[in-house]
């Protein structure tokens, strides 16, 4: 660093700043030291830097797959809000197993990751704490941590129950929940996808309830074959639905596939709702209306409390949940009938 700022004319301390961007340096100054670190080759001593330190500058990121629309978009985001804090990042995948899960606290022990973002679902909450004292943690999902460690959740039920609403209020009066146990084992049932699922079931229980309105749940899987499935099922029902809710985007891609395959229109004859807003949903045809968290809050959080957490190991911990919005597309939109006699002042008109 001391070469690079003899040859470029200006203060070690400068160099630093304008390759680690601690301190803010001119873009004139930034461009001439990134010119001069080019043409003398250097490069970041990471060992010796970490010795100094007492770190890597690695966390990793561990996601139950990498194969899905929403965990793939969240690794996404999450690599850049921690390269923004300075920060490299490692992902792994977990399969959605407790030993997926220990091995990520296992790899990042072993690499001495500076800490680790997680979005566990087979730990429990004694593994979770146990864990958390050998590296520092941020829990993404839906357990029930009781404040014993760093976690940042969705708002499922909530978001559930503003799905639901919307079905409802688009005139829908047999709903069904695609993605869901029984709606009457609730209580008990659990999935291997987390508690996620079964909490926007509730939501989902809760309104169509409220409107008394008919309810009935399927479950096949999370992918978008698994939707599909879940659309045949409920085809074969004696009274098709009006409305349905998936609980992801992911499965409502595939229920509104489904659906299609056997002549059955969305909007015309189905209204469909998803949840997680992922970026394909934009572009689905129809497009499609679905339950938005707030995504950015997820990964300014995370990256805030896992800096924090290396920072200071003994601070308390801090539980947080993100807001939500609902957003309409066509998936939930069906064209008002025309009233005959506008048809016929229209066609007049065109003649």
């Amino acid at each position: 660093m001391r070469d690079v700022a003899a040859e470029a004319g200006v203060s070690p301390m400068t160099v630093s700043n304008a390759l680690t961007g601690k301190r803010p340096v001119s873009e004139q100054t930034r461009q001439l030291v990134m010119e001069t670190v080019e043409r003398l080759g250097y490069q970041v001593n990471v060992a010796a830097r970490s010795l100094r330190q007492g770190r890597t500058g690695v966390v990793g990121i561990a996601v139950p797959t990498l194969d899905s629309h929403y965990y793939s978009q969240l690794s996404h985001r999450l690599v850049r809000g921690f390269a923004q804090a300075g920060l490299a990042t490692v992902v792994e995948e977990t399969h959605a197993s407790r030993e997926g899960e220990l091995a990520a606290f296992r790899d990042s022990r072993l690499n001495a990751y500076d800490g680790l973002v997680i979005a566990a679902l087979g730990l429990t909450e004694r593994e979770i704490n146990a864990l958390s004292r050998e590296v520092p943690v941020v829990v993404l999902g839906e357990q029930e941590l009781h404040q014993t460690v760093d976690h940042v959740s969705m708002p499922n039920v909530e978001g559930a129950e503003s799905a639901t609403r919307l079905l409802v209020e688009r005139g829908c009066r047999r709903l069904a929940i695609v993605g869901s146990p029984p709606l009457d084992a609730l209580a008990t049932a659990t999935l291997p996808e987390g508690a996620a699922f079964s909490l926007r079931a509730e939501g989902f229980r809760r309104v169509a309830q409220e409107a008394g309105a008919s309810a009935v749940a399927t479950h096949a899987g999370t992918t978008q074959e698994a939707g599909v499935r879940c659309a045949q099922q409920l085809l074969a029902l004696p009274e098709r639905p009006d409305g349905v809710f998936c609980v992801t985007d992911t499965l409502a891609f595939g229920v509104v596939r489904g659906l299609a395959d056997h002549g059955v229109r969305v909007p015309e004859d189905v209204l469909v709702v998803g949840f997680d807003d992922v970026e394909d949903a934009r572009y689905h045809v129809p497009s499609l209306s679905t339950v938005a968290p707030d995504h950015q809050a997820i990964v300014d959080h995370a990256v805030r409390l896992l800096t924090r957490r290396i920072a200071a190991p003994d601070a308390p911990p801090q539980d947080v949940t993100v807001s939500h919005t609902v957003v309409e597309r066509e998936s939930t939109r069906r064209e008002q009938p025309v009233r005959a006699g506008a048809a016929r002042h229209a066609r007049a008109g065109a003649r």
